[in-house]
């Protein structure tokens, strides 16, 4: 049997660290007892706001660490869809699906780091354009995704990644427009508990690349002025049809 990829790990860490790190955020907090958690009903009058992400890291020390945390997961979560990038760039037949999937996670990635820098109460204008970016271009992502798993069928596997990652777009789908609209009636404990799953079901999706990054590796290579030079896509590619000419 053919040893697995060490890249198969990376979206499984990504999303285990990733989500971790949110429900550290989350329980500071409410330790500072500045939300209301999750299971309570949120009074108005009360000294505590509602749970969303946001709030919860909107303060010190809960805002260091929330930034951090989102730092972090930018650049990784864009370091794994430039490396989903390469891995389909042989196969896809539009590559403006390819390209398009790229830049809206590259954007999503890109406003992850909006929130996470410009807290609510410091610029809540750039801090609510961050979260569009992250929330809107993420699942169009998971679609676009979802849609190239199946066209593509990498070894064999489309249905068996596609079916789980469109169940899961859709779920992130249904917990972003219910966020918004439970948004809009103030009804603000369900929509902080929305927006917490559909936080989760994201973070679920991109760990679903784990099924096909176990099959490749991903090389950089360096060489001197007299050899040419190799890019990354280039030797990815040389790298698949060597795998392709080994079944």
């Amino acid at each position: 049997m053919r040893k697995c990829s060490p890249w198969t790990f990376l979206p499984i860490i990504f999303s285990l660290f990733t989500a971790a790190g949110l429900w550290v955020v989350y329980f500071i907090a409410v330790e500072d007892e500045k939300i209301t958690p999750l299971n309570s009903e949120y009074r108005r009058s009360g000294p505590k706001s509602p749970p969303y992400i946001s709030i919860a890291g909107n303060a010190p020390p809960a805002s260091c660490v929330f930034s951090q945390v989102m730092n972090m997961a930018a650049f990784v979560g864009f370091i794994i869809g430039v490396l989903r990038y390469l891995q389909l760039k042989p196969r896809v037949r539009k590559p403006w699906l390819n390209i398009g999937s790229l830049v809206a996670l590259s954007l999503a990635c890109f406003g992850m780091t909006l929130v996470g820098n410009f807290q609510l109460s410091n610029d809540e204008e750039l801090h609510n354009i961050g979260t569009s970016m992250t929330f809107g271009l993420g699942t169009l992502f998971c679609w676009v995704q979802s849609v190239i798993t199946l066209k593509v069928n990498l070894r064999n596997e489309g249905r068996r990644a596609g079916i789980p990652r469109f169940l899961l777009s859709g779920a992130v789908t249904s917990c972003m427009l219910l966020y918004f609209a439970l948004m809009a009636q103030r009804l603000h404990m369900h929509a902080a508990r929305a927006q917490w799953a559909l936080v989760m079901f994201f973070l679920g999706f991109l760990s679903t690349f784990a099924i096909e990054f176990r099959h490749y590796r991903f090389e950089i290579v360096c060489s001197d002025d007299q050899d040419p030079p190799l890019s990354l896509s280039e030797t990815f590619s040389e790298v698949s049809e060597y795998q392709s000419d080994q079944l």
